[in-house]
């Protein structure tokens, strides 16, 4: 249940919100003051403190180990006796969550999308009010059947050793050959591909490997140093079927000049890409993957709830959803969990689930100590709360599949990745598993890009303004009344077929912000 505006609230900006009607604490919209009254569509409460932007106030007098209640659930209890009109913290919040929890499927009727624990608009707020909405982009058709947003050469590196002729060889031909066809030559070093035993070296090969086949690559040149763990030679075991014409390889030991030798299969390469037209494709065809970084308080009350409705109208279109950070689904999961397609979704939800918890225990690591500083500053107390944000971005849709690290999605609807909640790790899978495109949530600003172009929609106002150079959509326009959830989805949407159909760039293209991060668990040699 989404916040609905008072009608004193649409001729002034609003203090703060009141997420769900069972909540017993407000969100910050606004830094307040001491001794400020408050009443907005709850009884007039008066602020003990200053209280910073995002963060909580309490509706309500509390007892020690009374559970604090936001977006319908528990995110913690008191430490201390809570006062109407208190900000709620780090102070007098912790956790409630334990070790080990029981899981039961208990599925929601998928079409009748249960609401609970989800930030849902008033009805009739996610219809558009003048034109429909665009229903098709102009990509890339592949011959496997995908679909790219862009039609690019990417030089894949199977070693850190060879980080830098991959990208001397990149530089040189986005020269030479990015034009007519080609939307640009690219390479992503990483430290990975030797020294690197059992599933370290798979990880790293399945996300070379899952990077080769992606549909915005229109050619690749798999570039190898020859003594490596990873080495050509093994490699190619991972990749699977692929067509000569669209990848090559180049062991830099087998040659006088590496770069030299790169560029003219380059050149090959771009004349096998250059045979590609953008035609248009529909909605089905997006593989979109839903990341957030940098929260604040304001992540699930905005931004995350906006990716949450292009989820939905995605997986309605026949599209492919993508959430990862598996640590950011603690203290949520069993919502999830309730939305699997079957009792095999929700089974491989439990394993996944399960297998990070004992990954933090084998590390000797709390499970249940997610948020971080930065989290924090911004307003976000708990792993329950931060979780039950962080979800929003995965909307009402079905659970249709779940993925392992590395793994490439198969099934159209909500998919769930296993990753942490890293944004370069976790954004890095999501391209990984075939996302054409990503859309990343931040209240704090980050300029993080991964090969697929990334999107970022803030969470309010300020930010996009102080970060224009970062910021693609601003979505803190919901809290100030100006537009509705979904007049933001309909523009939301419009602006992400724009940029699948090549007509605009996101901000981390334009400044060419382009990483892949590869998750490491085990030893290095």
């Amino acid at each position: 249940m989404m916040w609905q505006p008072t009608p004193a609230s649409k001729n002034q900006m609003r203090q703060t919100i009141k997420i769900h009607e069972s909540d017993n604490v407000a969100v910050a919209v606004t830094p307040l003051s001491a001794d400020a009254r408050i009443a907005d569509g709850f009884p007039e409460v008066v602020t003990a403190s200053e209280i910073p932007r995002g963060h909580k106030i309490a509706l309500a007098d509390l007892e020690i180990g009374q559970p604090i209640i936001k977006y319908g659930f528990t995110i913690g209890r008191a430490t201390q006796k809570i006062r109407s009109g208190d900000w709620i913290h780090t102070h007098n919040l912790e956790t409630m969550l334990g070790q080990n929890v029981e899981y039961h499927y208990c599925p929601s009727n998928a079409n009748s999308r249960p609401r609970s624990g989800v930030v849902t608009p008033p009805a009739g707020d996610l219809r558009r009010e003048d034109a429909p909405t665009r229903k098709e982009f102009n990509g890339y058709r592949r011959a496997n059947g995908k679909t790219g947003t862009r039609n690019e050469i990417w030089i894949i590196n199977t070693v850190a050793c060879v980080n830098n002729a991959a990208e001397r060889i990149a530089r040189a031909a986005h020269e030479q050959f990015a034009a007519g066809n080609i939307d640009g030559i690219y390479a992503f070093p990483h430290p990975y591909g030797c020294s690197q035993l059992g599933d370290d070296l798979k990880a790293t090969q399945k996300v070379l490997a899952g990077l080769l086949n992606h549909p915005n690559a229109g050619g690749v040149l798999v570039l190898g140093l020859g003594c490596e763990n990873n080495a050509i030679k093994y490699f190619v075991d991972e990749i699977g079927g692929f067509n000569p014409a669209r990848v090559k390889f180049l062991n830099a030991q087998d040659v006088e000049d590496e770069v030299e030798e790169g560029l003219k299969l380059v050149a090959e390469l771009a004349k096998h890409a250059d045979t590609f037209q953008r035609e248009p494709r529909p909605l089905a065809d997006l593989v979109i993957g839903m990341k957030c970084g940098g929260s604040d308080g304001l992540s699930g009350v905005t931004a995350n709830p906006l990716v949450g409705c292009i989820s939905d109208r995605l997986s309605d279109g026949g599209g492919t959803a993508i959430i990862s950070e598996v640590p950011e689904m603690f203290g949520a999961e069993q919502i999830l969990m309730n939305r699997a397609r079957d009792e095999e979704v929700f089974r491989s939800i439990v394993e996944v689930i399960n297998g990070f918890k004992d990954y933090y225990r084998r590390h000797g690591q709390p499970i249940f100590e997610n948020p971080s500083p930065g989290n924090k500053e911004g307003g976000i107390t708990t792993l329950e709360e931060k979780s039950l944000g962080a979800i929003q971005k995965g909307g009402r849709a079905t659970v249709t599949q779940v993925l392992r690290y590395g793994e490439r999605a198969t099934e159209p609807g909500l998919v769930l990745l296993e990753s942490p909640g890293n944004d370069g790790v976790s954004a890095t899978a999501e391209a990984v598993a075939g996302a054409n495109l990503i859309l990343f949530t931040t209240g704090r600003g980050t300029p993080l890009g991964v090969p697929a172009p990334t999107i970022k929609i803030s969470t309010n106002t300020e930010l996009a303004l102080k970060k224009p150079k970062w910021i693609d959509f601003d979505a803190g326009v919901i809290l100030s009344g100006a537009k509705t959830l979904g007049q933001s989805a309909d523009e939301l949407l419009d602006f992400i077929l724009r940029v699948a159909s090549g007509e605009v760039r996101a901000k981390n293209e334009l400044n060419g912000f382009r990483e892949i991060t590869i998750f490491k668990t085990g030893v290095t040699l």
